[in-house]
């Protein structure tokens, strides 16, 4: 393998090809650093109005730091995989009490930081200070596995592949290295139909020479995701307030707001669940009333359906028994709390309504 040719090739092409991005226009470790969070698992064309949005919001670390966590998250409402928002808050508030509000330039503070893996580290070091830090996120790990010939799946190989991205990244230029490994990776070294013909790795990648670039990086065999069955309740009460609650910090969406409810029991109706849940989780009694809306719903490793109805409140103090806090809140006022995707759709639907009758005597 040729290291020089390749260095040489990827960053003449990447001068005349990369990515004009907001986040390459600046050194500031701050503004590097949100951005490396939000690009993880997410489209650069998705971040980049969040990436505006949240330098205007925070625009220093002190800042972020200083803001109250459900300030954070409404911030990154819609983005997904919540956690990164939540850790981005604790890091601030640690690089503000431990580094002076410096974003540390030691790769292992760096690392310590809520959120920061070894991957994310180099990204941010590299492009901020021009340290010669390897990455060797999604993106790097298909190029490579394409380049050698990877016979199985990376993720099996990856001191193998740390140990390439490390010899590949020439010191002297690192931060465009590393730019250009991942511009690479997404607009010409893609997941489906690469565009081999004008990469400039082509000559020395294997899997261009065996015709195994469909096929490469090789998968792990999944099984199909688990699919649960979910009742949510819309519970009004005589102001024509609903009722809504915080999730507790740890797991899936921690610190975000949602309708009550709770996994549907084998053999057990919509309605039976709605009221065994909500007596459970928040020591209330409801009436179940008409559904509002059948949603279906995707996450990582599972899917969900989300079987939505109108509920009236008839008994109990509502009590948050299995989460942070609960609260009636006004329809109009529903916008101002940070909700998962699903449930902004439920949002959207009671707002066009307004308010459901059948949760009011005549």
């Amino acid at each position: 393998m040729d290291i020089e040719a390749l260095r040489s090739r990827l960053l003449t092409w990447y001068r005349a090809q990369g990515r004009d991005l907001p986040w390459r226009r600046t050194r500031d470790p701050y503004a590097i650093w949100i951005s490396e969070i939000m690009l993880q698992q997410t489209q650069v064309k998705t971040v980049l109005p969040y990436y505006s949005r949240w330098l205007q919001r925070f625009p220093t670390v002190e800042a972020l730091a200083a803001a109250d966590q459900q300030q954070v998250l409404k911030a990154w409402e819609g983005l997904g995989y919540y956690a990164r928002a939540r850790n981005l808050h604790r890091a601030a508030q640690a690089i503000v009490a431990q580094h002076g509000g410096h974003f540390p330039q030691d790769f292992e503070a760096a690392v310590a930081l809520p959120g920061i893996g070894r991957t994310t580290a180099g990204g941010i070091l590299s492009a901020a200070y021009g340290q010669p830090v390897a990455i060797l996120d999604g993106n790097v790990k298909r190029i490579l596995a394409r380049l050698v010939g990877l016979d199985r799946p990376p993720n099996r190989a990856l001191a193998l592949l740390w140990q390439l991205s490390e010899t590949l990244l020439p010191a002297a230029t690192a931060r465009d290295f590393n730019q250009a490994l991942m511009d690479l990776g997404a607009t010409l070294c893609t997941r489906h139909r690469p565009a081999c013909l004008l990469c400039p790795w082509q000559p020395q990648c294997r899997a261009y020479a065996h015709n195994l670039q469909s096929e490469l990086p090789m998968t792990e065999s999944r099984g199909p995701l688990p699919h649960k069955q979910i009742g949510v309740a819309v519970v009004w009460n005589q102001a024509g307030q609903v009722l809504i609650d915080r999730r507790l910090q740890s797991g899936l969406l921690g610190g975000l707001w949602e309708f009550p409810g709770g996994k549907i029991e084998p053999g057990e109706s919509v309605e039976d669940c709605i009221r065994r849940e909500l007596q459970e989780e928040l020591a209330i009694e409801v009436e179940v009333g008409d559904r509002l809306m059948t949603l279906d719903h995707a996450y990582t490793h599972f899917k969900v359906t989300l079987n939505v109805f109108h509920c009236r409140h008839v008994g109990g103090e509502p009590q948050p028994i299995e989460c942070e806090e609960v609260r009636w809140v006004a329809l109009a006022d529903l916008d101002q709390f940070p909700f998962p995707k699903a449930n902004g759709t439920i949002i959207a639907a009671l707002q066009a309504a307004g308010v459901w009758h059948g949760a009011h005597p005549s």
